[in-house]
């Protein structure tokens, strides 16, 4: 039976008490609302990367201006939803009356889903797992008078050097902000479902898209299976609020991602427009579709540069404006249509692909936008050089900090003590941790039955990945220049 009023239940892991009124509901989602708004974690999105670092240009996005294209997006899926679904579906499924609730929940897990994103995007990401992947071995400290080094099983080990955005979201908001919110609005931004600790499935496996990349850590792993718990899910599912939040994304970045790109100059919009019906094109002749969506999607492009033509004072803004009203519509649509056609499978959270994902003239077009910005966006010197330079910011940062995970545990609490017989340049950069990540560490380990050099040391590099990822493009690359003279 489906019911999804069950999986909007507002209960907060510090605070539980049935909600008896959908007005009681709303109350809780509201304070997420305020939360997630006024938290450190979104402000600092305004001066992380969406593709272009350390960008100067205030008119192409941010992480931040992103996200709230996202949310608006997001929003605009549940509405068509709602209008998709006869009353008697939203009698049987339980939904009668809770449109501003989910409304709400996916417009922040909107918001939120690139929080956990570290400076520099995915190559930011790509810069601290080779890191970790390769130094792990000189990292771990001797133990004892015959020179072993400290034994870290390969499990922990997997997920400390298997760093990913989406999960360092889930930490975020459960144990370094301590946002405190419901277990309905966090599972909304697990987008992925794949421990840290859990090898990769094959693609046979029944929930390999959902596992394809990692959804949580190891050290967030007792949280999540409260969360499922609470949320009427099994362990390794979604919350079906995330399929539309993913879909609000695949929908706003693959147009956002060009407009930028001719806000800059790479692309012009004559060129644009024909590199976007030759891979439409291509991609029809793949997915089979018929000859009269490649009519269809000419008729789209044509319409965007008449507008694009006719205008004397902001020519690239009616393209993409006019562009956008013709594509947002027919792939939200789409996306709903998925959703409801699919209802059973994604309220289970089982349905193994994204909305956006089946082949269809939708698919065609998010896929179209994509692979131009591959090509001719995403290769374009610039862009190429500034993800090197985060690489190397982000690879000389870890490389400074490296020290204070040689340490043993016995010689790291030295250094949180500052006693006069720690190392000095370990004091110095202990220093300069933020009290709030110092705080997370000291907690969990306080809350561990026994404080293993294993597991001190687990949680240590999770304290400096913290550190790292948090910092915005800008900090990072400041941090960058001033720590250089240690070396």
């Amino acid at each position: 039976m489906i019911d999804f009023s069950r999986k909007i239940t507002g209960d907060r892991p510090l605070y539980t008490k049935d909600r008896n009124t959908q007005q009681e509901l709303m109350f809780d989602f509201e304070s997420d609302r305020g939360r997630i708004i006024n938290s450190a974690a979104v402000r600092r999105l305004q001066q992380k990367t969406q593709v272009f670092p350390l960008e100067r240009n205030s008119a192409v996005r941010s992480r931040l201006t992103h996200s709230l294209e996202v949310q608006q997006t997001g929003r605009f899926i549940v509405q068509t939803i709602f209008k998709k679904l006869t009353p008697a579906q939203q009698t049987e499924f339980k939904l009668e009356g809770l449109e501003r609730h989910l409304e709400s929940v996916v417009e922040m897990a909107c918001l939120m889903h690139d929080i956990g994103n570290p400076p520099f995007g995915h190559f930011g990401e790509a810069a601290i797992n080779d890191w970790f992947t390769n130094q792990f071995n000189n990292l771990l400290p001797i133990v004892d008078s015959k020179n072993t080094k400290l034994l870290i099983r390969e499990e922990l080990k997997r997920d400390i050097s298997h760093f990913e955005g989406n999960a360092q979201a889930i930490r975020l908001v459960h144990k370094l902000l301590r946002l405190n919110l419901t277990y309905s609005q966090v599972a909304a931004i697990l987008k992925y479902t794949r421990c840290g600790t859990d090898v990769k499935p094959k693609p046979s496996d029944d929930l390999s898209y959902l596992k394809k990349k990692v959804g949580y850590y190891f050290s967030e792993q007792d949280y999540i299976e409260k969360l499922c718990q609470s949320q009427d899910m099994t362990l390794g599912h979604r919350h079906f609020a995330s399929y539309i939040m993913e879909a609000a994304d695949d929908i706003s970045y693959c147009l956002a991602d060009l407009e930028d790109a001719v806000e800059k100059n790479i692309l012009g919009v004559e060129q644009l427009k024909d590199k976007l019906l030759e891979e439409y094109a291509s991609l029809a002749k793949k997915y089979a579709l018929p000859e009269y969506k490649i009519d269809s999607m000419k008729d789209i492009l044509d319409y965007a540069f008449n507008s694009y033509r006719h205008d004397d004072i902001c020519q690239d803004s009616q393209f993409f404006i006019a562009l956008r009203v013709k594509v947002i519509h027919p792939l939200v649509s789409h996306a709903a249509k998925r959703f409801i056609d699919n209802v059973e499978s994604i309220y289970t959270g089982s349905f193994n692909q994204a909305l956006l994902e089946d082949k269809s003239h939708a698919h065609a077009i998010t896929n179209a936008f994509k692979e131009v910005a591959l090509k001719y966006v995403f290769c374009d010197p610039e862009v190429e050089t500034r993800e090197l330079q985060g690489y190397k910011i982000i690879t000389g940062l870890l490389d400074c900090y490296k020290p204070l995970l040689q340490l043993t545990h016995t010689s790291f609490n030295e250094v949180i003590q500052q006693t006069k017989s720690a190392p000095l340049i370990e004091k110095r950069l202990y220093k300069k941790l933020p009290e709030k990540h110092i705080r997370a560490y000291k907690s969990i380990l306080e809350q561990l039955p026994e404080v293993t050099e294993e597991f001190e040391f687990y949680y240590r590099c999770r304290l400096i990945q913290d550190y790292i990822s948090g910092m915005t493009d800008q900090f990072a690359y400041d941090e960058y220049r001033a720590l250089m003279v240690i070396e």
